[in-house]
């Protein structure tokens, strides 16, 4: 039963919307979120009728208010107090001003200028670069980066680099990395990774894929870069035509890219 108010189930709907405690926080919020009625079956019904009647500010305004409503339950079920209705809806606004200033600050641009030796990153950061390359012969493409695996057909080299490029970012997600810098060569695929409007050409959805993923990160900056300054990834994707499997070296230097490590650590500026 509801942990606030023993007479009802404390399921999801309640715990948001009808439960006494939420209702207090909904009712000094926006009016327009107020006029929505209870009786929903579900959180299901309850999202389609708010996502009909109210904006999209409006929306993000009550998911984020709920997760606060989520949270204080939390803290009551473990022996905190519930924050004053007017102090959560308070909080509520400024975190979400808070989190679109963010997405302002955390704006990516890419270099007019590509630089042709690859260079390290700051301290605290971590670099990935990836590449791909296509095996017409083999009717498959490789996608390089700290991976080597061997990818699907493709149809031309942007569409490949695309999908190195969230090939790798899935990559650092897997793997808990989240303070970045993304770079590759293809100039095209970085702009486009880079621009904060959506892209509607028929790659679009991977080009969207890529973005979501970058979304759960702080990424620091999205690079283009010549050949030359991305060489160890180029060689992994070549590498990935004799492997059947996905290949991952954590921690130790890729056999196959040795050589263009070594070449990388002395041009380093």
């Amino acid at each position: 039963m509801c942990y606030c108010y023993r007479r009802w189930p404390e399921i999801r709907v309640h715990v948001l919307w009808e439960c006494g405690a939420a209702q207090d926080v909904w009712a000094g919020c926006l009016v327009r979120i107020q006029k929505i009625p209870n009786g929903q079956s579900d959180n299901f019904q309850l999202f389609g009728d708010l996502m009909d009647k109210l904006t999209r500010p409006e929306f993000e305004f009550f998911l984020v208010q709920a997760w606060f409503i989520w949270n204080q339950r939390n803290i009551v079920i473990h022996g905190g107090s519930f924050k004053e209705p007017g102090w959560l809806n308070k909080r509520a606004t400024e975190f979400l001003e808070e989190f679109h200033q963010t997405q302002v600050q955390l704006s990516i641009s890419t270099p007019l200028s590509p630089r042709s030796s690859w260079q390290p990153p700051p301290a605290s950061v971590y670099k990935v670069n990836f590449d791909a390359a296509i095996f017409s012969n083999l009717n498959c493409s490789g996608f390089g980066a700290a991976m080597s695996v061997k990818g699907l057909l493709v149809t031309c080299s942007e569409e490949a680099e695309v999908l190195a490029c969230r090939k790798a970012l899935e990559f650092l997600v897997d793997a808990g990395f989240s303070n970045v810098i993304i770079e590759g060569d293809n100039e095209n695929v970085m702009r486009a990774v880079s621009s904060s409007s959506r892209n509607h050409s028929w790659l679009g959805n991977i080009y969207e894929d890529v973005k979501w993923l970058m979304r759960g990160m702080q990424v620091v900056s999205v690079n283009s870069v010549k050949k030359g300054g991305n060489e160890v990834a180029n060689v992994l994707a070549r590498h990935a035509k004799n492997v059947v499997d996905e290949m991952f070296w954590i921690e130790d230097s890729p056999p196959p890219a040795v050589k263009a490590l070594y070449h990388d650590s002395i041009n380093i500026q």
